[in-house]
């Protein structure tokens, strides 16, 4: 009667049905199953040293300086590469940090070729086969701008303590960018010490937006979680577990299917245009006017014509809330919205290049227009990359890997065991405690089925690292739980389990501290080991271990009462 009532006392502690429940679903998410061809197999995720695959290391090629120039030569040059024609400054007028430039030239200007040069608003006159033109700008966009054209790479300005730092998108050396900025009267700005503010490499930001757009790039192939990780400021490195070098190669590099159609009617659309038609992508930003979240892009001279010759053929110019533009990459719809009424009007009069796709004014909406701009680049990356270094990890030694790390990890738990065995000779103790020890192993396991984290061989040695923790805490209970060899009075029992947890949690929680920095700060092996010992530390000192401790007390209150009997 006793085993009953033990085992019905142990079924209905909830300790225990979240244990078992915990147990079930791990093996939901394992898939555990077996096939002729592959014997037997999991849903588990492996990484390139466990499957074998390929390897990439790229270099984001960029600079980051501070510039000056003189304004009149700088706008001079601007303005004769983009008008193609002679250009005569008149003069240049500085205000509340801004530039008003008024110009004249013998070339027919219209607003639509100054609002392609993208410099600034202007006003324009001609008379006398001379047209006038003032023009109101800044000096870090006709510097932006002269960078772009002389270099033709992306050039993203932005206003630090003491001037304007510029983040040139390809690389481009300090003697290099020294002659460009000499030829419109410039240098690159020095500190106090004399020193140019100049350093090859991007900015913490611009790294971030090309890892995630490897990543989203990579998950739209359907390539799920293959790690891309940043090392430094200037690295990037991708695994491909289970594909060949050649193929990794072609996937880092291939863009994403990016394209604009236009709603005509019901839901029937109109295709507008492809991502090669997208000149440039700014940064999300805010706009205070309206309080509405936007990125901004810019459209080449095809694109703009195709937009605004779909846009008035559909009826979109005259009624653009019947007709919205969806953006779609890779097939799938990621942004949709009709045309303002002031951009459908000047659709009818005249192309435009620059647009903005504005999201909304919450929080959310500050997320998608994040989101957007790195849809709008199709998967192009924002800054040249160098492929630095790549190799490849033959399929069979993975496979080889993968069984070694299952025999260390099967040779640790017999250790294990035999160590426990010795010290307490009594399997009633042993086995709960094995069971414990494997049940933690099962449930770290189900956790990455769950989030589709790559197992490697770091986050094996984790699991490893694990069962050895565990089983020093397995040990703490057991020592305090027997009190001279035997179950102590319920009294005693409840304050010797209290400090057994107690050290426990003290230890748990040093190790979850310790391993935290290497989660943040940590890259591949390093963070794998981490976030896995994290894991299996608080799987164990929140499911598996109250239950050992819950379970022993049965075992030895049964023996207890056997031997009395």
């Amino acid at each position: 009667m006793n085993g009953d009532e033990d085992q019905k006392s142990l079924l209905k502690d909830i300790r225990v049905i979240v244990f078992i429940i915990a147990i079930l679903a791990s093996i939901v998410f394992i898939q555990p199953g077996y096939s002729s061809e592959e014997g037997f197999n999991t849903g588990l995720n492996y990484g390139l040293d466990l499957e074998g695959g390929s390897w990439l290391q790229i270099r984001l090629q960029g600079a980051v300086a501070q510039l000056d120039a003189d304004n009149e030569e700088l706008a001079q040059t601007v303005l004769q590469n983009g008008i193609d024609d002679t250009v005569e400054i008149r003069q240049i007028d500085t205000n509340n940090g801004g530039l008003t430039v008024t110009f004249t030239t013998p070339a027919q200007l219209s607003s639509n070729h100054m609002d392609q040069l993208g410099v600034g608003e202007s006003t324009i006159t001609r008379s006398d086969n001379t047209t006038q033109v003032i023009l109101h700008t800044s000096e870090s966009t006709l510097i932006t701008t002269y960078l772009t054209d002389a270099l033709n790479a992306e050039v993203v300005p932005l206003a630090v303590e003491n001037g304007v730092e510029y983040e040139i998108r390809t690389a481009v050396s300090e003697e290099e960018l020294q002659q460009l900025m000499e030829e419109v009267g410039g240098n690159i700005v020095t500190d106090d010490q004399g020193t140019p503010i100049y350093r090859e490499g991007v900015r913490t930001e611009t790294r971030d937006l090309t890892k995630q757009i490897l990543s989203d790039k990579l998950n739209a192939l359907g390539l799920k979680d293959i790690p891309v990780t940043t090392v430094g400021e200037d690295y990037i490195l991708i695994d491909f577990a289970g594909i060949d070098l050649a193929t990794a190669k072609d996937i880092a590099e291939k863009p994403g299917k990016f394209e604009i159609r236009i709603i005509t009617e019901g839901n029937e659309s109109r295709h507008v245009l492809y991502g090669d038609a997208i000149q440039s992508v700014g940064i999300a930003g805010y706009n205070d006017n309206d309080g509405q979240w936007y990125t901004p892009f810019t459209l080449t001279d095809a694109g703009a014509e195709a937009l605004q010759e779909t846009a008035i053929d559909t009826g979109a110019t005259t009624n653009p809330m019947a007709h919205n533009l969806v953006m779609y990459l890779d097939d799938e719809e990621v942004y949709s919205a009709p045309l303002s009424p002031s951009a459908a009007a000047r659709l009818e009069q005249y192309p435009i290049y620059s647009w903005q796709a504005s999201t909304g004014g919450d929080e959310e909406s500050q997320a998608q227009a994040e989101q957007l701009q790195i849809h709008l680049r199709a998967g192009a990356l924002p800054v040249n990359v160098e492929l630095m270094g790549s190799g490849h990890v033959d399929a069979s030694l993975g496979a080889q890997f993968k069984s070694q790390a299952v025999i260390a990890g099967l040779l640790a738990l017999f250790a294990v065991a035999f160590v426990v065995y010795r010290r307490y000779h009594k399997p009633e103790i042993l086995i709960p405690m094995v069971g414990t020890s494997v049940s933690e192993v099962i449930m770290i396991l189900g956790f990455a089925g769950a989030i589709g984290w790559q197992l490697d061989l770091p986050s094996i040695a984790g699991i490893i690292a694990v069962i050895g923790t565990g089983i020093d805490h397995l040990v703490i209970i057991t020592d305090e739980v027997l009190y001279e060899g035997k179950l102590p009075p319920r009294k005693v029992y409840l304050s010797r389990i209290t400090k057994a947890f107690s050290i426990i949690f003290a230890a748990a929680a040093t190790t979850i501290i310790a391993m935290s920095p290497l989660v943040v700060m940590g890259f591949g092996a390093l963070k794998g080991f981490a976030i896995t010992t994290i894991v299996g530390v608080l799987i164990g000192i929140l499911i598996a271990r109250p239950v050992y401790g819950k379970v022993i007390h049965e075992i030895l209150e049964s023996r207890a009462s056997k031997t009395a009997e």
